[in-house]
């Protein structure tokens, strides 16, 4: 039996029954089933049902929201906005999917050579509870309109929200086996990888998930796409706009109360702002309401389990046992975690080399380029970087020193269908969203004609 809990009230709102062995197989065999005749559907019929998607989401992204509030605590009008971007997403594919999947004409010695994008079949996609809607349309949106069929495996948290998604398809009119959600425990995932009808995985989620997964899919000759933790630092240097960049560095470490890969999660200030700049940050963050996630000004809910918020609680302790200075907050209550600032944080802290995946952020302070971009590369995550500075030249010949798998200038990092999405080292592999994320689960076959 799966549960969902609300983390504000630790009320139970779902409960939903696992599937069987002899009901997963049914299931893989209608998605295979479905793959044979929708790969063959024009793009314009797949374009109409995913606009129809786009606005099934619109019409009730009440009622989809209040699901992603209930099981992980995501204030509602930050579950709002995750609906509209799922609808977002699906127009957009609905769009460019075409253009973006268009045969490659290529001159060679042949009469004619041209490179052709295919689907490929069943992918199953394993999905986190962070953005429980977004993570998944951001998966299902290209990989449908590319042809393919989905199976989604969702957190054990938010059942509920996995089991909406398929209503959204269904509801748009797409054939039943288009996409479906698979009711099952972490434990089935591997018997359903090695399941001769699933030809790829994508998994968004932590680092030993990903390599349990990608482990598995090698090991059957089938393709992974991994999109993983992260530890995206914030760079102030001493030129930037710092009011708007205080703003940004606000929004980008606590937006979702903190829970997202793509987070700035270490505040890296240049030595002659640190101190007006952490003022400022400071006084910011003590404003943020926190309370009840089904109110509409709430901005810090509580994190989606209480085990996660310990798990804070202790990177926070032990950061501040080395030396680091609390700066503000610190303190837990169940499921909810005080917005949190340290300073004085060093490279061999919690807080600056591991994952903080909720309301803290840690400050470090630099005084060169070369030590700002040091600090940066300093982790073993690759997801991403903001970097805050007035000059342009500056900021251009920064890009490059970078590991990361993208880098915002006077931007926090976020997802956009228009631009490609994934990481680099402990981040993972592989890109999501654009032309590069539809081309993940596409079979690139060579024509040549004489």
């Amino acid at each position: 039996m799966k549960k969902s809990i609300n983390p504000y009230n630790q009320q139970e709102v779902f409960q939903f029954e696992e599937l069987d062995k002899a009901e997963i197989v049914a299931k893989l065999n209608l998605a295979a089933d479905t793959f044979v005749p929708w790969r063959k559907t024009g793009f314009d019929k797949r374009a109409a049902l995913m606009l129809k998607a786009a606005a099934e989401l619109k019409k009730n992204k009440e009622e989809y929201a209040k699901v992603i509030t209930q099981e992980m605590g995501k204030p509602i009008s930050q579950s709002l906005s995750e609906i509209e971007k799922c609808a977002w997403v699906c127009e957009y594919y609905a769009e460019h999917a075409e253009s973006q999947l268009k045969d490659e004409v290529v001159r060679t010695d042949a009469d004619y050579s041209y490179v052709s994008f295919e689907p490929i079949g069943v992918v199953l996609a394993v999905m986190p509870w962070n953005y429980p809607f977004w993570q998944v349309f951001r998966f299902a949106a290209p990989a449908l309109m590319a042809g393919n069929i989905g199976i989604l495996k969702h957190a054990s948290n938010t059942m509920k929200s996995g089991e909406l998604i398929q209503q959204v398809f269904q509801r748009a009119g797409f054939p039943s086996g288009c996409f479906q959600h698979l009711i099952i425990g972490s434990d089935e995932i591997a018997e359903i990888i090695k399941n001769d009808h699933i030809k790829a995985v994508t998994l968004t989620g932590s680092k030993p998930a990903g390599s349990s997964v990608a482990s598995i899919a090698g090991k059957h000759i089938k393709k992974s796409v991994l999109e993983l933790g992260g530890s995206n630092a914030l760079v102030v240097f001493d030129d930037s706009d710092m009011d708007r960049a205080v703003d940004i560095c606000v929004n980008a470490r606590f937006q979702n109360t903190g829970q997202s890969c793509i987070a700035g999660k270490r505040l890296l200030l240049h030595t002659n702002i640190a101190e007006e700049f952490t003022n400022k940050f400071k006084s910011k963050v003590a404003e943020l309401k926190s309370g009840d996630p089904m109110e509409k000004d709430t901005f810090i809910g509580v994190m989606a389990r209480e085990d996660l918020a310990k798990e804070l609680e202790e990177q926070v302790n032990k950061s501040i046992t080395m030396g680091a200075n609390l700066l503000l907050g610190g303190k837990r209550k169940g499921a909810y975690f005080e917005p949190t600032i340290l300073n004085q944080v060093t490279k061999e802290m919690p807080v600056f080399k591991d994952e903080t995946f909720g309301p803290a952020i840690g400050i470090t302070t630099f005084d060169t380029e070369e030590e700002a971009v040091d600090l940066v590369n300093a982790s073993a995550f690759g997801l991403g970087v903001s970097i805050f500075t007035k000059d342009m030249d500056k900021a251009k010949r920064l890009v490059p020193q970078f590991d990361d798998g993208a880098v915002f200038v006077n931007e926090l990092v976020k997802s956009d269908p228009r631009l490609p999405f994934g990481g680099t080292k402990n981040s993972g592999y592989g890109r999501e969203l654009s032309s590069h994320g539809i081309m993940e689960f596409v079979n690139r076959k060579t024509v040549y004609m004489k």
